[in-house]
C-alpha cells in the first residue's frame, strides 16, 4: 500500500481541462476499465461531453511534474452528471492500481458527493456500483435498490444515496 499523500481535488467540464490532463484522465480510465477489468463496453459514451457532466479527479505532483511547471498527475477520477430527472449520478469512478487502499476513492467521493449537493440539492444521488464495492458504497450512506446486473461484463448493483444520509 502507497503511503497516503495529499492530492489535490479538482473538477471541471470537459471543455475547460487541459489537453495534458484530460489526456491522462482518459489513460486512467483506460488502464482501470479496458485493460485491467476488461470491460466489454466502450468506456466513452458521450456523456462526458454532457453540459451537465462534471469531471472530477484527484492529482498528486511529482517531482517531475513541479519541476516541469505541470499540474500534478490524476490517480482517481469520476464524474457527476445532472439527470433530466432532476437527480445527480455519479459514475465511472477510476483509482489507479498503485494507488488503491490510500484513501482517495473515498476522499473522491467525498468530493463528488458534495458537488452532487451542489448541482442537485435535495435531490437523490443514483451510481451502478461494481458488486464487489457493494459494501464500500453502503458505508458511505447508499443502500441497494436493484438485483445484480451486467454492465459492460461486470456486475453492477444499482444504489441510491436519498437526501439527508450522506
Amino acid at each position: 500500500m502507497p503511503e497516503h499523500t495529499a492530492a489535490a481535488v479538482r473538477h471541471a467540464a470537459l471543455a475547460d481541462i487541459d489537453p495534458r490532463t484530460l489526456y491522462l484522465l482518459a489513460k486512467l480510465r483506460q488502464d482501470v476499465f479496458s485493460l485491467e477489468q476488461k470491460a466489454t463496453d466502450p468506456d466513452l459514451d458521450g456523456r462526458d461531453l454532457d453540459p451537465t457532466t462534471t469531471l472530477m479527479w484527484l492529482e498528486l505532483p511529482s517531482a517531475e511534474d513541479t519541476a516541469m511547471g505541470l499540474p500534478g498527475t490524476p490517480v482517481a477520477h469520476l464524474r457527476v452528471l445532472r439527470e433530466p430527472d432532476g437527480t445527480a449520478r455519479i459514475g465511472r469512478v477510476a483509482v489507479h492500481a498503485a494507488h488503491r487502499r490510500g484513501g482517495y476513492g473515498r476522499q473522491l467521493m467525498a468530493g463528488a458527493l458534495e458537488l452532487a449537493h451542489q448541482i442537485a440539492p435535495g435531490a437523490e444521488v443514483h451510481i451502478d456500483a461494481q458488486a464487489y464495492l457493494e459494501h464500500w458504497y453502503a458505508a458511505m450512506g447508499f443502500e441497494t435498490v436493484g438485483g445484480l446486473f451486467m454492465e459492460a461484463g461486470i456486475e453492477h448493483v444499482a444504489m441510491v444515496l436519498r437526501p439527508g444520509r450522506g
